[in-house]
């Protein structure tokens, strides 16, 4: 693969900043992350972020099938070029913003679930895995490229100053690995900060629906004044849980009131859950039978 530089100088584009535009300049380091998410022909893979087709190309060559999603129409015409000179034909291109698209509608048209790869920029990465997160039935794994300071946030345990809300949300909902370092001077233009490569393997749902929901609530409520305790930010939050109602709850799950959302583990946030659940049943019981 010629150099992300000479290939931009080539077609005059510069790369935008506002979209965290930082091409992967190692084409071996591509041929092993899509060695290392052990993908087959018989994957169908929706990479994010296709840029100039560093990781499109090795993905192309062993997958079935690629939907190659890039939001900077710019680079379309380069991409294809790149495609059509490794005499790929495997990889449909859809210009688009990730964060805009119904991947569980691309799913049903593929009838399978549907492997996630890409180098995500980083001032969407969060939304981007909140929303591979709440669409996981769609997906199987996700292997992605994080700026390492995120990386370290998801990989956190209770107690560490970086572990939080979407580190409690995606260990519930997946199982994560760190596959490898990538170093800043590997992409061009050269970040700022070294980047992690992450493998997410999405668990069965253990709550449906609404159970899920208020799981989602809780945590997003008790790490939304985390320098509270975790009862003070439960009672002051949009859950609309009084003082006594929080300090009920937290008790019958087990946990010390005075405890803080960062030293809760995943286990102890689904029964505090559960516990809130329970009292909101009781308190619409006895609104519906005093009336």
């Amino acid at each position: 693969m010629t150099s992300p530089r000479v290939l931009l100088k080539g077609w005059q584009i510069r790369p935008k900043k506002q979209l965290g535009q930082n091409f992967l300049a190692a084409p071996d380091i591509a041929a092993k992350i899509a060695a290392k998410a052990g993908v087959s022909m018989e994957d169908t893979v929706l990479e994010i972020g296709a840029g100039l087709g560093a990781l499109t190309i090795p993905l192309a060559r062993c997958a079935g099938k690629v939907y190659a999603v890039e939001t900077d129409r710019r680079v379309v015409p380069l991409l294809k070029t790149e495609l059509l000179a490794a005499g790929l034909e495997n990889v449909q291109i859809i210009e688009k913003d990730i964060l805009q698209m119904d991947i569980g509608a691309l799913a049903q048209q593929c009838r399978t679930q549907l492997t996630v790869m890409g180098n995500l920029p980083y001032h969407i990465s969060s939304q981007v895995l909140v929303k591979l997160i709440k669409h996981r039935q769609w997906i199987n794994r996700a292997v992605v490229m994080f700026q390492k300071e995120l990386a370290q946030r998801l990989i956190a345990a209770p107690g560490d100053k970086r572990y939080g809300r979407l580190t409690v949300v995606l260990t519930y909902a997946a199982k994560v690995e760190r596959l490898y370092e990538l170093t800043a001077d590997q992409f061009f233009p050269k970040p700022k900060i070294d980047s992690t490569v992450v493998k997410v393997v999405f668990k069965p749902a253990e709550k449906a629906g609404d159970d899920e929901k208020l799981l989602f609530d809780v945590i997003k409520a008790a790490f939304g004044q985390r320098r509270k305790t975790v009862k003070n930010a439960l009672s002051g939050s949009f859950l609309n849980v009084d003082p006594h109602a929080a300090e009920n709850a937290l008790i019958q799950a087990g946990i010390d009131p005075q405890r803080r959302a960062e030293t809760l583990s995943v286990e102890e946030f689904i029964r505090l859950a559960d516990q809130i659940g329970h009292i909101r049943v009781a308190a619409d019981t006895t609104r519906s039978s005093g009336t």
